[in-house]
This record gives structure tokens, C-alpha cells and sequence, in this order.
């Protein structure tokens, strides 16, 4: 495992970063503790130091807390956790959020602390308003907070403004080879490195968009390049992250430990400016296929959900796309599954009454209930919805 200096605390933080919000779940929507404990387990061993969750991602942080308890790893990891911010509605609703916090992650500091999907510096003004400022403050004299640092999710133009309204030592960004020139991109990452703040990036691999979601033209590109370096194109994704030196530390929504082990054996080569002229070439020429098939840019997130209607939006828009990446079948049989047709209540696109919940909370700026149009047009055309429509009022 390579390691890089956080320029703030001086924090040695592996280059790959545990993200918790993807683990497997039960059957009840829960995350499945023993498979967290697996991964996390397998990732320590392997060198792996940051661990990320939320507030916001259900179950989550108890499931983390109970892990690293159970392991005995709570001192072996730094620990990243965020405030759900448009929640505070008063200045004592940042000791509620976190005190519960801690009482979930079973730990009395938080390593690293983030304000949680910022997307405009008008929240930032709001809760200066409600006093975050003097409230951060003690939190780090008294060491329950280590660094404290945002996660953006905003404008371009709104995060340099951002970057300097406060003393941040940290900031994660939204960074992949696709997403050089949205929300903060490229300029971001150079503009907070230059200001000396760690950059911890997250969507790596745009929720498997660039990994095993990549076209099938994208992925012969791939293949044509030849690299003895990248067996897969997770794998592609992942260098071209790290080849870039601002980065402090990538998160990976490991799923597994076997998946935990694949990306840590490429970051222990995928060094800053390691990748070559040939390689970054490749990467461009797969970017240009990947745009042709990316209709909707969600990552899978599910902050949308649950949709009032019973949608599974993210569902719906991976088969939208999977129909123009891998071919108008495979998407329809991608839908079928995300609208459980088979079952005696399938919930298909149509369903959506645009009430607008779902845009509301889309950390990429989705136009849910547009799109959810575009794709059931896509994937149930003419008659084929009328029957299907019928079906799904019965």
C-alpha cells in the first residue's frame, strides 16, 4: 500500500480509502454486518487506514462502530464520518447530530469530520449564521474532532469561494476521468491542493460507471491498448486518479474482499504521474465512448430514495444507460428487474408523478423526473407500455 502525508495534520493515510456507504445489505435493506466486517477486516490487513461513512447512509455508522469494536481496529484506522447539515435547524443540533454519531460509531472522536453534500456557499453562510464556526472550534480543542473539511457536491465557480471562507483542512470532491470539468474537477483539485488542504476524492469510478458498467466499445479500447499494468478497467480508473499528485487518498465502495484486495494490489504501483503518454491516450479515446453512452449521469448514490411512488430510480436509470452501452436488451432486461415486474406490484418509471422529492436531494443535479420519462420511453416504446402500465394497475 503507498501512503500520502496529509498536508494539514501530517496524517499518514493510505492511498485507498474504505468507502462504507456501499457494503452488501439484507434482505431488509440493512447493511449485512458480517460481510462489513469482512471487508473492513481484509482492508486493514492489506494496509488500508480511512474508513468514510455518514449520518445520512442508513444503518451505516452503527455498522462500522460494531465492526471496528468487534475487530479491535479502532485505533489502527482514521475515521471519517459527515454532519447532515440541512438538518440543523438551531445551533444545538450540531451537538445532537453528533453526540448520536459517536454513540453509533462507538468512539469518543471523530478523525476526520465533514459537512455533508455541500452545493452552494449559501449553506456554508447559513451555518455560520447558526455559529458551525464556534461550534468546530471546541469541538477540536476538546479532541472529539480531529480535521475538519467538507464534502462538495456544487458549481465550479462556487468552490474556490468556499475553499476560502473557512480554515479547512480537508475537502472531497467528485473526481474520475469523466468528470474533469464538473462540479469541482480538475481546477478544484488544483486550487485546493494549492491552498495546502488534503483532497480525498470520492466517485472514483462513477458508481461502476468506468468499472464493470464501461461499453463494450469502451472496454475493446481497453483491450487494444494492451497494458500489462491494468487487468481491468476498475483497475484503468483507479491510475488515472491517483496519477494525479493533488490527490490525497481515493475512497472505493469496496463490496467485497476479494474486490478490496484487486484495488489495493493496483494502488501499490498506481504511483502520481506513473501512467505514460500511451496510457492517458487510451483513456481518451475510451472517455469519447463512454460519452456517447453515458443518457444520465447517476452514480447509484440513492440519495433520491425512496421515492414516494415506489420507483427504484437508480435502478431505472442503469438500465436507461446499460441499453445504449451494452445493447436495447440488455437494458430492457435490467429494467425489468428494477421495476420487479415479475413480482405482483411492479413500480415502472410511469409511476412517477413529478412531484420533485427525488431532484431535490440528487447530489448530481439530475433531472429525476425528466429522465424518468426519457427512459421509459426508451425501454417500454409504444404498445409495450400500454400493456406493461395495465399490468402494474392490477
Amino acid at each position: 500500500m503507498q501512503y500520502r502525508i496529509d498536508p494539514k495534520t501530517g496524517a499518514r493515510i493510505s492511498a485507498l480509502g474504505l468507502g462504507c456507504m456501499r457494503f452488501p445489505r439484507t434482505p431488509l435493506g440493512t447493511p449485512d454486518a458480517s460481510a462489513a466486517r469482512a471487508i473492513i477486516s481484509r482492508a486493514v490487513e492489506l494496509g488500508v487506514n480511512y474508513l468514510d461513512t455518514a449520518y445520512l447512509y442508513p444503518g451505516n455508522e452503527a455498522c462500522v462502530g460494531a465492526a471496528l469494536e468487534e475487530l479491535g481496529l479502532r485505533e489502527r484506522v482514521l475515521l471519517a464520518t459527515k454532519l447532515p447539515h440541512a438538518s440543523c435547524r438551531a445551533p444545538e443540533d450540531f451537538d445532537r447530530f453528533f453526540q448520536t454519531q459517536l454513540k453509533r460509531l462507538r468512539t469518543d472522536r471523530i478523525d476526520y469530520y465533514l459537512l455533508h453534500n455541500i452545493t452552494g456557499f449559501e449553506q456554508w453562510e447559513r451555518l455560520r449564521a447558526l455559529g458551525i464556526e464556534a461550534w468546530i472550534a471546541r469541538q477540536k480543542a476538546a479532541g472529539r474532532v480531529g480535521a475538519i473539511g467538507f464534502s462538495y457536491h456544487g458549481s465550479a465557480d462556487d468552490f474556490p469561494r468556499l475553499l476560502d471562507a473557512f480554515a479547512w483542512d480537508f475537502c472531497q470532491i467528485q473526481y474520475n476521468y469523466a468528470n474533469e470539468t464538473y462540479q469541482a474537477g480538475t481546477a478544484g483539485l488544483h486550487a485546493a491542493s494549492e491552498r495546502g488542504l488534503a483532497v480525498f476524492v470520492m466517485e472514483p469510478l462513477l458508481g461502476g460507471r468506468l468499472a464493470d458498467k464501461l461499453p463494450d466499445a469502451a472496454r475493446r479500447v481497453l483491450d487494444a491498448a494492451g497494458s500489462d499494468r491494468f487487468a481491468t478497467p476498475a483497475a484503468w480508473g483507479l491510475s488515472w486518479v491517483w496519477n494525479h499528485p493533488g490527490v490525497t487518498m481515493l475512497l472505493s465502495g469496496m463490496a467485497s474482499p476479494a474486490m478490496v484486495e484487486e484495488n489495493a494490489a493496483v494502488a501499490e504501483g498506481a504511483l502520481p504521474g506513473s501512467m505514460t503518454p500511451a496510457e492517458l491516450d487510451a483513456i481518451a479515446h475510451v472517455l469519447a465512448v463512454f460519452e456517447r453512452s453515458n443518457r444520465v449521469p447517476c452514480t447509484g448514490c440513492n440519495y433520491c430514495m425512496p421515492c414516494p411512488k415506489g420507483v427504484n430510480i437508480p435502478g431505472c436509470f442503469a438500465a436507461y444507460n446499460a441499453s445504449y452501452a451494452h445493447g436495447w436488451f440488455t437494458g430492457i432486461s435490467q429494467y425489468m428487474t428494477a421495476s420487479a415486474i415479475r413480482t405482483g406490484s411492479p413500480k415502472l418509471a410511469s409511476a412517477c408523478v413529478s412531484c420533485g422529492a427525488c431532484a431535490r436531494k440528487c447530489p448530481q443535479h439530475i433531472d429525476i423526473p425528466a429522465r424518468l420519462v426519457d427512459a421509459r420511453r426508451r425501454l417500454t416504446p409504444g404498445p409495450i407500455g400500454a400493456v406493461l402500465d395495465a399490468l402494474a394497475r392490477r
